[in-house]
């Protein structure tokens, strides 16, 4: 396991071609009953400069949902979905969906987010997920 800005990575999965539209990310676990925080990103390269595509932010410790890119080291705003679709001990399903115009994400049955692209998805290399979560798989197709 990683240690990357304090929070732990649990999963890293290459892209080295990049995300085209049509691409799907599926991620399953389970939100732990003391679960403050985890993460999906979407990175441009490896290391502590990786510009971030996508920032899939649930926060359960603020009931909220953050959605951002950061780019030459600064985050850019945040977008925030409506409510939470994630409850402390139980199990989830994201699907991350690239589309024409952005990103959208999926949770159980529900759209619940689209977030536009500001930087190309092509120019994503690794998926990451992590923080407070117990992970049962990640899928990319």
């Amino acid at each position: 396991m990683m240690k990357k800005s304090g929070k732990v990575v649990l999963h890293k999965s290459p892209l080295p071609e990049g995300v085209r539209v049509g691409n799907v990310m599926r991620i399953r676990g389970v939100v732990p009953d003391n679960a403050g925080r985890f993460f999906v990103n979407l990175l441009c390269s490896e290391g502590p400069e990786a510009e971030y595509a996508l920032h899939f932010n649930p926060r359960l410790d603020k009931s909220e949902v953050v959605f951002n890119t950061m780019e030459q080291g600064r985050w850019g705003r945040e977008e925030r979905g409506q409510g939470i679709p994630f409850q402390r001990g139980q199990p989830f399903d994201v699907l991350i969906i690239t589309t024409e115009d952005g990103f959208k994400a999926v949770v159980g049955d529900s759209e619940y987010y689209h977030f536009r692209h500001r930087i190309p998805p092509a120019n994503v290399r690794l998926l990451e997920v992590g923080g407070d979560l117990q992970l049962d798989s990640v899928k990319v197709f």
